[in-house]
């Protein structure tokens, strides 16, 4: 009987959630797509605007800190 009991516990627990998870992935993978050139070239562009946008933040705020910090040190 504790057999039974622990199986069924087990099989709420462990393999539910995992049949679940499958379904969802399956139905995900059905619904996604390859993305046509123009769509790629649009997000690719984007990601580099990105890139660009955050080097030239980094750069300024390191651009800042040096004379700050020549200060505060006393170098």
């Amino acid at each position: 009987m504790s057999s039974d009991a622990d199986s069924n516990v087990i099989s709420e627990s462990v393999v539910k959630p995992l049949k679940e998870f499958y379904k969802n992935s399956a139905h995900f993978i059905t619904k996604c797509k390859k993305p046509d050139r123009a769509e790629f070239h649009k997000v690719a562009f984007a990601t580099g605007v990105g890139f660009l946008m955050m080097g030239f933040i980094g750069f300024f705020v390191k651009l800042v800190h040096i004379p700050i910090n020549q200060i505060i040190i006393g170098g």
